[in-house]
């Protein structure tokens, strides 16, 4: 696919989430912000990315404002069924971009899977997703989540974050961050394997 199509899908996402209503307190869009943030740290962490995890990446969280968190019911599977759907119009929604950039079918089909996390731990570009994910939460959302959260919540989150990690991420996880010795613990330990 020629490299028009790519930026051309790159500039409908992030024309997209210009129209966040959430903003930063720069008053940029938020979510706009978040997908430069994932291209960003996918460019570290994997500057060979394929153009199906570049648009992924950028995709992330596209329109994430749209599906509202307080249209699901408390609790854990309110939210889990909450990221499956969101998951799901994000993935529909890049495909879109996709095809009217001219992307083949079965390209469309590999982001969407990117985009639903299938194949988590066993697709290589999908635990790459994953941990880009990650990260960036470490890098900018991290502390401002965790002085919402009671002690024992953010020890819970921090470690399924660690889980959802690759080894190699959570050992680099661990020499970037200044992890509390208790956080650091859940990286340390699920690194070894």
């Amino acid at each position: 696919m020629p490299k028009q199509a790519l930026l051309a899908v790159l500039v409908a996402i992030d024309a997209a989430n210009a129209a966040d209503p959430h903003l930063e307190p720069d008053g940029t869009p938020a979510a706009l912000v978040y997908g430069s943030r994932m291209s960003e740290e996918l460019a570290r962490r994997c500057p060979d990315a394929s153009e199906h995890l570049r648009i992924a990446a950028r995709g992330q969280h596209i329109e994430r404002w749209k599906i509202a968190r307080t249209d699901y019911p408390e609790g854990r599977a309110g939210y889990l069924r909450w990221r499956t759907d969101q998951a799901q119009a994000h993935a529909e929604r890049v495909a879109g971009m996709m095809a009217d950039a001219g992307y083949e079918p079965e390209d469309r089909l590999r982001v969407a899977r990117l985009l639903r996390k299938e194949g988590i731990k066993l697709n290589p570009e999908t635990q790459m997703l994953e941990d880009v994910i990650c990260f960036v939460f470490l890098r900018w959302y991290f502390a401002d989540f965790a002085v919402k959260h009671a002690d024992e919540d953010i020890g819970r989150i921090v470690a399924r974050t660690a889980r959802k990690m690759s080894p190699a991420a959570r050992s680099a996880a661990l020499a970037e961050f200044d992890l509390s010795p208790r956080h650091a613990a859940s990286f340390a330990e699920d690194a070894r394997g």
